[in-house]
């Protein structure tokens, strides 16, 4: 068997004690987040969602995301619904997280695939961010305000 240099070593050691939960960190968090969003040659389009984070993984939370929403080109209804990966670094105020799931529409294609980049500012109950991604059939760009219960 091949021995694995000191180096490696330590940073696989630093990176396993970095990431192991503290007692604390067995929880879960819901948050409630308001967007409006602009769907480029869609419009805008208007959520309130639910997100509950029920894994955590040192900084890294992995939940879903889910909600309703308002269309406004044509005038519809839909349902997202996203699983979220989010990093919240240990004493940092801010986030970055990934998005990803089908959107549920009441109109046209009933499945649309979505994928997105977030990031902002959080403290202990309220997040101000931004999201950047992609909802079949094109980019969005959007503004989330979110309280954490």
């Amino acid at each position: 068997m091949k021995q694995l240099s000191r180096p490696l070593v330590a940073v696989l050691l630093a990176l396993a004690v970095c990431l192991v939960p503290t007692q604390s960190e067995a929880r879960s968090d819901f948050r409630l987040t308001l967007g409006a969003d602009y769907q480029i040659n869609h419009g805008a389009f208007f959520d309130i969602t639910g997100a509950v984070d029920f894994i955590f993984i040192g900084p890294l939370s992995i939940g879903a995301r889910f909600g309703a929403m308002l269309a406004t080109n044509p005038t519809s209804f839909g349902i997202p619904i996203d699983l979220d990966l989010r990093i919240s670094p240990r004493g940092a105020p801010i986030y970055l997280e990934a998005l990803v799931g089908p959107w549920l529409r009441f109109t046209g294609d009933f499945v649309r695939a979505h994928g997105a980049f977030g990031f902002g500012y959080q403290n202990r109950s309220f997040t101000f961010g931004l999201e950047v991604g992609y909802l079949t059939p094109s980019p969005h760009v959007g503004l989330r305000v979110g309280w954490r219960l």
